[in-house]
C-alpha cells in the first residue's frame, strides 16, 4: 500500500499528518497512509528512503526545505528556481525528484488579498519558506526586503525597521516560526505602534490560527491572514504531484 509522510524537526504539531489522515478516511482512498519522520538531521534521510520501500513521497518542513535538495536525485525547475522542495516524489527504484508547492499555495491565497493594490512588501525571515514568498513577489511584480536577525542575510535587520519603512511596504509577511504553538507569545520584533489599516499582515503560521503577530495587525484594522489556506492549497498540489508520479 502507498506511504506518504513529512519529513522535518521538531514535528510536535503536524498540519499534514492530520489533514491526509483525515483524506485517506474516505473509501476511495483507502490504502494510502501518512506518517511524520521526526529526523534532526538529513543523515538518516538515505536509510529511510531504502528501508520504506512503501513509501512514495514526502512533504518537507522546517528545517530541511533547503539541505534536503542536495540529497535528491532529480529537482524540479520551479523547486531549483526558488532554491527550496517542500514536496519530494521517490518512484519504485528509489529515485527521488523535489518540487516546491509552497509558492502556488501562497500565490492561490494572496492573490484575493490585493484587491489590484500596488504594494511593496517586508518579508520577515530568509529561511526556505521565504525563498518560496520570494520566487512568488517577482512573478507578481511586487516589489520586496527581506528583514533578518544579521545583516548578511537580509537587505535589513530589524533594528532598522521604522514608520516611514512599514507605510511604505504596506505588505508584511511573517515567514519565521515565531508565534508557532506551543511558543505562542512570541513574535517578530517589529515596531508594530506604526501599523496602520493601509498593511496587509500574513502570517505563514496556522496554529493558533490568530498569532501575536496578527493580534497587533488586528489592533490596528490591518487585513490580516494565517497560514492556513496556503497549507491546504500547497497540501492538494503535492497530491496531485504524488498522483501524476504513480
Amino acid at each position: 500500500m502507498p506511504a506518504l509522510g513529512l519529513l522535518g524537526f521538531p514535528l510536535t504539531h503536524s498540519f499534514s499528518k492530520k489533514y491526509f489522515s483525515e483524506k485517506f478516511s474516505h473509501p476511495d482512498l483507502q490504502g494510502w497512509s501518512y506518517d511524520n519522520y521526526e529526523l534532526e538531521t538529513l543523515e538518516e534521510f538515505g536509510l529511510l528512503i531504502k528501508l520504506k520501500t512503501d513509501l512514495v513521497g514526502l512533504n518537507v518542513t522546517i528545517p530541511h526545505k533547503e539541505e534536503v535538495m542536495k540529497q535528491l536525485d532529480d529537482v524540479d525547475e520551479e523547486a531549483a528556481e526558488i532554491g527550496a522542495v517542500n514536496t519530494i516524489t521517490i518512484d519504485e527504484e528509489g529515485n527521488t525528484k523535489g518540487y516546491n508547492t509552497d509558492g502556488y499555495g501562497f500565490r492561490k491565497t494572496l492573490e484575493p488579498l490585493m484587491e489590484e493594490r500596488k504594494v511593496s512588501a517586508l518579508i520577515l525571515g530568509t529561511g526556505g519558506a521565504a525563498k518560496a514568498i520570494q520566487y512568488v513577489l517577482r512573478q507578481l511584480n511586487i516589489e520586496f526586503l527581506s528583514v533578518s536577525r544579521s545583516k548578511e542575510k537580509g537587505e535589513l535587520t530589524y533594528d532598522d525597521l521604522s514608520r516611514e519603512i512599514l507605510r511604505k511596504n504596506q505588505l508584511i509577511i511573517n515567514t519565521t516560526p515565531l508565534g508557532m504553538h506551543p511558543n505562542i507569545e512570541t513574535k517578530p520584533s517589529i515596531p508594530y505602534q506604526h501599523l496602520s489599516e493601509e498593511n496587509i499582515l500574513f502570517d505563514l503560521t496556522y496554529n493558533p490560527a490568530v498569532t501575536a503577530f496578527l493580534q497587533e495587525g488586528l489592533k490596528r484594522n490591518c487585513v490580516v491572514e494565517n497560514g492556513q489556506r496556503m497549507l491546504e492549497l500547497q497540501a492538494e498540489k503535492a497530491w496531485e504531484i504524488w498522483n501524476k508520479s504513480q
